[in-house]
């Protein structure tokens, strides 16, 4: 009889499939190396999850889990755009510099491509897919928000800029991708990241192109 495993030593599984994953990918994880990073037997592991994909799903479901709650914690409460936007920046810094192994496996399936990559974006990007939109199209119907924008969209943009956030924190190219932009790393400047984030997010998000004044070549204003 498979003797269960407790809930420590499953999050310790889960975590070191996920670190796996991340680095090797779906097909060149080695599942002796998990086991003997989680302290376990590779038959006990194979007992408990069946095989490679099983293990996979496993730790995929367990991280798109991280996020679902970090995000429903931040949105519970209603608030304005700005507030919002806030909390879900700081959210997805702490996320990233918490559960940094989350985000590098989001990298890793992104980029292996395929057939399944359809899919994956699916179930991944619908969990914030749907609540960007909905807040949005609330914040235009509520008047807080431009009129001029197409909520899907913006909340694509919204959505892709909060994505390369995290890769700042997480992964070795956008961590020097970020010193190359700003100097320092991410994790010593989050407060500044939050800051200039804020403003480049109300400036898209609350004026319409007709309020913003256009010059032409010599410098007088377009109408």
């Amino acid at each position: 009889m498979l003797r269960r495993l407790s809930d420590e030593r499953l999050e310790a599984l889960l975590r070191a499939g996920v670190e796996e994953f991340a680095l090797r990918g779906r097909e060149g994880a080695n599942m002796r190396a998990i086991a003997h990073r989680a302290g376990i037997s590779v038959g006990a592991l194979y007992k408990y999850y069946g095989d490679k994909e099983g293990l996979f799903t496993a730790c995929l479901s367990r991280s798109m889990e991280a996020l679902r709650e970090t995000l429903a914690h931040v949105t519970a409460e209603p608030a304005g755009f700005r507030e919002y936007a806030r909390r879900i920046i700081q959210a997805l810094l702490r996320f990233s510099r918490e559960h940094g192994a989350y985000v590098r496996l989001y990298c890793t399936l992104a980029a292996a491509g395929g057939p399944e990559a359809a899919a994956l974006a699916k179930e991944i990007e619908g969990i914030t897919a749907a609540l960007y939109t909905r807040t949005i199209a609330a914040g235009q119907a509520a008047g807080d928000l431009r009129r001029d924008m197409d909520p899907a969209v913006f909340a694509l943009l919204f959505d892709s800029l909060l994505m390369m956030v995290q890769f700042a924190g997480c992964c070795d190219y956008y961590r020097a991708r970020y010193r190359l932009y700003c100097g320092g790393d991410l994790a010593e400047q989050e407060e500044r990241m939050e800051g200039e984030l804020l403003k480049f997010l109300t400036s898209a998000f609350t004026f319409s192109e007709a309020e913003v004044p256009h010059r032409g070549p010599r410098g007088e204003e377009e109408i």
